[in-house]
Parts: C-alpha cells; structure tokens; sequence
C-alpha cells in the first residue's frame, strides 16, 4: 500500500539541447491600446510558471510542422487573450501592477535534442534538466520592461518526437484559466471556434471600496513581520537544506482505502465531503508535520494551505471561463497531537472545512485584506495540486501529450501532487506525491506515510 516510486532512475543531467530560432509572435489583429487591471490576486503571482508537454512521433505532424502550425495559431488566440501579448508595468499614478495591453507579442523559440524520446529517462520522475526545454528569456530583447508574458518553445527529439515548453508569467492565468487556454489553443489549431470565449475582466475580483477585512487571515503574513516572530517560516521562502527527494505512489485502491478510513467517524459527527484530494491532503499533513517532530513537540500548531478555485464560491458565481487567477489559499490548523492521536475522519474533517471556509464573505475579505497590507500566504507547508487539471488530456491536432509536468524545483515547503503517466486525471486515477525534506525528516515522512496507509 502507498510505494515509493519504482522509476527513481539515474536522470540525464543534460539533454544536449540545440536552439535554432527565436522570435516573438504577434496577434494577428491590432488591438485596443490599454491598460489592463491585475486583481489583489494576480499580482503577487509575478513569477513564472514552467510547463513541459511531451508528445510521441506523429508522421502527420512532424516537429517543424508542429512549430510553424503553433505560431500561426498562437497569433490567432492572441486575439481573445489580448493580454498574453502585454507587458507588465508599474501604473506610476497608483502603484499598482498592471498588463499594458500593447500587442507585444509572446516569444517562440525552436530548438532539438541528440536524444530521442524515450532516452531521456521515465518523463513522470522530475528531471531539473527539463528546464533546458523551457526558454526563460529571448536574448534579442533587451530592456528588462520589454520580457514576454509567455514564452513557448518546440524542441525536436531524434525518434521524431517532441516537447512543447510553455513558460508564462503566474499573473495571467491559474491553472484552470491556463487549462482553458490550452483547450482554446488546441481548438484554433484543428481549425475550429474556440471552445470557449474567456472571460478577462479581472476587475470582477477588484477590492471592495472600501475595503472590508472581516476575518481574522492567519493564513496570511504581512511583509513587515519582522524575522523571527513567528515560529513558521514563510511558505514561499527560500531554503539553503540539501533536500532528500522522493515520489510517493498512491493507487485509486490506496485512494479508496483512505477513504474507508474517513468514514469510519469515531465518534466524529461529520458531513464532509470525502474526496480523493481530501484524503490524500490529510494523509499528508499527518506525515508532513509529524516527520520533524517525532513525538518532541506534540503541542506545536501545523498548518497545512492548498489553493481553492474561489468561481463557484462566489455571490454572484465568476464564470468558469474567468480566465485570470481565480484561486485562494485555504488552511486548516491542528496540533501534532491531534494529527497523531485523533481519528483519521476529523483530519479529513478539517482539510474540508478549511475549503467550505472559502465563502463569497471570506473571499471578499482576503482580497480586501491584499489592498491594505502587502503580504503573502504563511504556513507550515503549501500542498500544490496538478493532479485533476487534465493538461495531458487536451487533444492538439498531433494528439494527446504522452505526459505533462511542471518543472519541478525541490521546495521543503511545498508538495506537489500530480497524475500517473496515462491514467489521465479521471475519478479512478492514482496520484503521486513529491516530498523534498531534509534527510532525517524524509525517513520519518517515508515510516509514517506507510504507518497511516495500514
């Protein structure tokens, strides 16, 4: 029950991989000169987001071919997604960070590998050297104001199969708002509509004027704490630890068992929603805070943030075509004690509430709180999930990608969650969960991940 991943293999550290061109691609229509509003959520995401999309040989759809066709309509989607053309710019008059909507372009490079496909290892297991399929930059542009939103990049693998990189800024798209994207994207390329017209009015999530904290926001830290204050360290920041990293697998029947486990309540009176990701999310916090305490300090407090996408929670619900970032941080909060000793159903219990929390009041109410305070989302550790958002599932005119992944850089204080090769991202898949701990602290993830299977 619960392995540790079969396919750790010796990773290629280098995919000896060859640029020949760099461009950017343009709408293909002019659009309306303007500046466009980031909300309180888009951006404090101003970083980039690195995705690799791995497709096999298809003698239709050569990698050139793929190339040229990728250009041809990404100039068309840079119509509707106008502000994937922008540039990001500081609005002198208010201090904000807004999209100037200047038809800049998105950047297009090629380039092709001395390996073939399936000599680059087992594509589920992160490999760091991914990142040479992703371009971050385009060297001709040189003014620091002038970098891309988005960055795609083709690169050919001797068998005839390649990889798309896609390198966009986290202020434009959430993963679900990038899902979209890709299924629009695949759709113009089979020279069909979109499949549907994204909803880019991001002021739907503007602050209230004026703005309304209602809630106590733990799970928010304010950037002039000073250091040291509080006993958990930022979630987003930055560690010096050499790492150990490891894939744990969980099944659909390992998946399913957690959930026989949540429903035997003892005692616990509950109506939560017992779904593959809040057990498996609960699974994890149990071992996550358990693994550096090991009975030491049962009385400390752990508290676990995953993202919650905040549509349909809202009065009136955002359309399910809001194509920016639509997702909040939610926590839940317990002491080790409590994860160790008490019944697996009420740890369940817990990762639930703190998503029902996310009400159209509390959402209001963080957004408010980002246009008083600067700040971000504080915790012991982010679990971050691409398991169900289904990117290996969009159909391109050159077929479904065999795997796609983010490019994965080893954070103590997040763990990923994402989907088996080719089980796709159905009710009845499995998921693997990518835990980078310091040694120590990972045998004891590794001893209490299997302990709490059984």
């Amino acid at each position: 029950m619960g392995t540790l991943y079969e396919g750790a293999p010796s990773l290629l550290q280098d995919l000896k991989v060859s640029i020949h061109g760099s461009s950017l691609v343009f709408p293909s229509e002019e659009a309306e000169r303007k500046s466009i509003f980031l909300s309180n959520i888009d951006k404090v995401l101003n970083f980039n987001v690195e995705t690799v999309h791995f497709f096999p040989r298809n003698r239709e759809y050569p990698a050139e071919r793929v190339a040229e066709k990728l250009k041809k309509t990404l100039a068309k989607v840079l119509v509707p997604y106008d502000f994937l053309a922008g540039r990001l710019k500081l609005n002198p008059e208010t201090g904000r960070l807004e999209i100037e909507c200047n038809g800049g372009g998105v950047g297009f490079v090629s380039g092709s590998s001395e390996y073939a496909l399936d000599e680059i290892g087992d594509l589920v297991y992160p490999n760091p050297a991914f990142a040479q399929l992703i371009s971050k930059t385009l060297d001709f542009l040189k003014p620091a104001d002038d970098h891309p939103l988005a960055i795609f990049q083709v690169t050919s693998f001797k068998c005839g199969g390649f990889s798309m990189g896609i390198s966009t800024n986290h202020a434009t798209f959430d993963g679900l708002g990038f899902k979209l994207f890709l299924d629009n994207l695949a759709a113009v390329a089979a020279d069909k509509p979109l499949v549907v017209d994204p909803c880019n009015d991001r002021r739907l999530l503007a602050a209230r004027s004026p703005p309304l904290v209602a809630f106590p926001h733990p799970e928010l830290l304010k950037l002039n704490t000073p250091a040291g204050q509080d006993s958990n360290p930022p979630v987003f920041e930055a560690t010096q630890e050499d790492l150990a990293f490891n894939i744990f697998s969980l099944t659909s029947a390992d998946i399913a068992h957690l959930k026989e486990k949540a429903k035997a309540t003892d005692g616990v009176h509950t109506n939560t929603r017992i779904s593959g990701f809040n057990v498996v999310t609960a699974h994890i916090w149990r071992c996550k805070a358990l693994s550096c305490d090991t009975g030491k300090n049962m009385e400390r407090l752990s508290t676990i943030l995953y993202a919650v996408d905040i549509r349909p929670r809202l009065n009136p619900p955002l359309p399910a075509s809001y194509s920016a970032n639509g997702v909040l941080t939610a926590y839940a909060r317990a002491s080790c004690k409590e994860l160790s000793e008490g019944p697996f159903a009420r740890v369940v219990e817990m990762v639930y509430e703190g998503a029902k929390r996310m009400t159209d009041e509390y959402a209001r109410s963080v957004i408010d709180w980002g246009e008083l305070y600067k700040g971000f989302p504080h915790g012991e550790f982010l679990v971050s999930s691409w398991w169900k958002l289904g990117f290996a599932e969009v159909a391109y005119p050159w077929g479904r990608p065999r795997y796609s992944c983010p490019v994965v850089y080893h954070r103590k204080d997040i763990i990923l969650l994402f989907p088996d090769i080719n089980q796709g991202c159905g009710s009845n898949s499995g998921v693997n969960v990518l835990v980078a701990l310091p040694s120590k602290e990972m045998e004891n993830f590794q001893t209490l991940f299997h302990k709490f299977l059984t």
